[in-house]
């Protein structure tokens, strides 16, 4: 990939390159990992809007230097990875769930389909020290626009994506992972209608 695209900002404070290859799964495997996007008439912009409508913002207002982004996009060959055992540990690499959480933005499959019809693009992080609860009550206050927001605990990085249909959902997950709006009933009543 040409310098120039991975030096390319995606938002006022994030390179392309950040937001790729930015997982601990590339970061193990960066040597046989193209973390970039194919598709980069339709990924760069929905990357840009992310960061414009969302990132900015957060990271205009809590510091550079405090923001950790933990996931941005995932590429074709990350997501093969990410499904992989490690071969040390017998434990899948990562998550991941093309049809739904946004990370592959506007990438396309082998017969010309999006990987999500819901396009738009996701990322997962953290502002340190801040606990997470804490950083979706800002973001429900400044009334940022969302599409998803997932909150995994007061320790973890969230999940928030930025797509054309702004659903403002918002969920929470069981000890077995499982999705649920349990819990976070004050944050669902004050999100924007």
């Amino acid at each position: 990939m040409a310098q120039t695209v991975k030096e390319m900002q995606v938002g006022q404070y994030l390179t392309l390159e950040e937001f790729c290859t930015c997982t601990q799964t590339y970061q193990k495997y960066a040597d046989r990992i193209d973390p970039y996007p194919e598709n980069l008439e339709e990924t760069i912009p929905a990357l840009e809007a992310l960061c414009h409508h969302i990132l900015d913002p957060v990271i205009a207002h809590f510091g550079r230097e405090r923001f950790q982004l933990t996931y941005g996009f995932c590429s074709k060959n990350l997501k093969r990875f990410l499904a992989q055992k490690d071969p040390e540990t017998g434990i899948k690499n990562g998550r991941v769930d093309p049809s739904r959480d946004q990370h592959m933005a506007h990438e396309k499959n082998r017969n010309g389909k999006y990987y999500c019809d819901r396009l738009g693009a996701a990322c997962d992080f953290r502002v340190m020290g801040l606990g997470s609860d804490r950083l979706v009550e800002w973001i429900l206050e400044q009334q940022l626009l969302f599409d998803s927001l997932y909150y995994y605990g007061v320790d973890r990085p969230i999940h928030i994506s930025y797509a054309p249909q702004q659903r403002h959902s918002i969920w929470t997950f069981t000890d077995g992972g499982v999705p649920t709006r349990k819990g976070i009933e004050k944050w669902i009543n004050q999100r924007r209608k």
